[in-house]
């Protein structure tokens, strides 16, 4: 019996990709790490998992290159979070990631459509 596909988690994700989804979700609106995980999984209709593990040295690593800032505000549920927003640094690189990625998928799109 032929085993199911299970969804891509961050280790199969390729490298760097974790960081463009990550300031995609920022731009949106301003969410908090869990919230960015929850948000991920939805849209990518559960296809997508994120470890927090993965996420929280991602999002450190962006807010030091000043792409992402974090502010502490409370949540619905009445806790403290640490909650980020995209910069308009973070928005250029996010627009530079994508101009790549679609680069990427189009140059692999030929690769996979080559006649044999």
């Amino acid at each position: 019996m032929p085993r199911q596909s299970e969804p891509p988690h961050d280790a199969e994700i390729l490298q760097g990709t974790l960081d463009m989804l990550i300031l995609k979700i920022c731009a949106l609106q301003p969410i908090h790490g869990y919230g960015i995980v929850q948000r991920l999984q939805q849209i990518s209709r559960d296809a997508l998992h994120i470890r927090q593990g993965s996420l929280y040295p991602a999002l450190y690593r962006l807010e030091g290159k000043g792409w992402l800032k974090a502010e502490w505000h409370t949540t619905e549920g009445g806790r403290e979070a640490k909650y980020y927003r995209l910069t308009p640094a973070g928005r250029k690189q996010l627009e530079q990631e994508k101009a790549g990625w679609n680069r990427l998928c189009e140059a692999i799109a030929l690769v996979l459509d080559a006649a044999e």
